[in-house]
């Protein structure tokens, strides 16, 4: 289930993340331990996070490899070393969609998303390069802890794409 998409604005928001370089088919056993991985690396330091763990798609090539993030936003700006790093979210205009559904069902979400888009004539913070699209922000967001909801089919993950300016 989806809710109607919207455009928001979005401060700039100080995260620390993994990146990984996945094909679409591992994302679903690749991507989550490194998730777990960076609330480890908070908690090691002492740094709580501001918000819900995200997943960042940074360059998509969806016939070779996805350069992904996996990230949790902090109040401020933290350090990182030489497996977790530090970043900044860009500030901007985001098209968003709330899904509530098993992660397998966020394809079909973020179609719809794109499908929104395209029908209103807005663009997206996107450039072609040689390793495929590279996104200026592309989040999926993660509201839903699968501690205290262990059915898949009402996880709630909102998508936020950034707009070019």
């Amino acid at each position: 289930m989806n809710t109607e998409p919207t455009i928001i604005e979005r401060a700039s928001q100080p995260y620390v993340a993994i990146s990984a370089k996945v094909r679409m088919a591992e994302i679903g056993t690749a991507v989550p331990p490194l998730s777990e991985e960076v609330s480890r690396w908070l908690g090691m330091h002492g740094v709580k996070s501001s918000g819900p763990a995200f997943w960042r798609y940074t360059v998509i090539d969806m016939s070779r490899y996805l350069q992904i993030e996996a990230g949790e936003p902090t109040q401020e700006p933290v350090g990182g070393d030489e497996r977790v790093h530090a970043g900044v979210l860009p500030a901007g205009r985001y098209a968003t969609l709330r899904h509530i559904g098993a992660p397998q069902t966020l394809i079909d979400a973020t179609g719809s998303l794109l499908e929104w888009a395209d029908g209103q004539g807005l663009r997206w913070d996107v450039s072609p390069s040689p390793e495929g699209e590279r996104w200026g922000c592309r989040l999926e967001v993660y509201h839903t802890n699968p501690q205290d909801q262990p059915d898949m089919n009402k996880w709630e993950t909102e998508l936020a794409f950034r707009l070019a300016d």
